[in-house]
């Protein structure tokens, strides 16, 4: 057996092979939802998946606004965010939050499970959330996940 024809393969931005999936989040649950996006969008799910490199695909989230939560998440639950100035805590539900903008609650939920890093921030330039069915990248061909059957 020849052992030197075993290499170890390396992503970088030029052998990266990116796709387009479409996830519906009609009556799905946020942390299930969001978990298996941040999967696709890290790359997780690929053979050739290298950490220090944006190997992931892009996803596309519609009917955002229809997103399921659990328990009493929709009062309970909160977001939390600071202006920078003495008591400039605000606090936001997320029933709040979606009569604001629909798309930040599944877009935050995401963004948490991203890395904390400039990686990060790429890596979540491919994701675009939209509310209702309508979604401008039809030209990419998207494939269509259904979130139950991914285990």
């Amino acid at each position: 057996m020849n052992t030197l024809s075993y290499k170890t393969i390396s992503a970088n931005n030029q052998t990266v092979n990116k796709q387009w999936i479409l996830i519906d989040a009609e009556n799905e649950v946020l942390g299930r939802l969001a978990s298996i996006a941040a999967s696709f969008l890290r790359g997780k799910r690929k053979p050739e998946y290298t950490p220090h490199v944006d190997c992931g695909d892009n996803v596309i989230v519609i009917n955002a606004e229809k997103i399921r939560l659990t328990g009493k998440k929709w009062t309970d639950k909160q977001y939390v965010s600071h202006s920078g100035y003495p008591g400039g805590q605000k606090f936001t539900s997320p029933k709040e939050l979606l009569e604001k903008k629909p798309t930040a609650i599944v877009e935050k939920a995401i963004t948490g499970m991203l890395p904390k890093t400039r990686l990060g921030s790429q890596m979540f330039r491919n994701l675009f959330v939209y509310e209702g069915q309508e979604h401008p990248h039809e030209a990419q061909k998207p494939q269509t996940i259904k979130i139950n059957s991914i285990k």
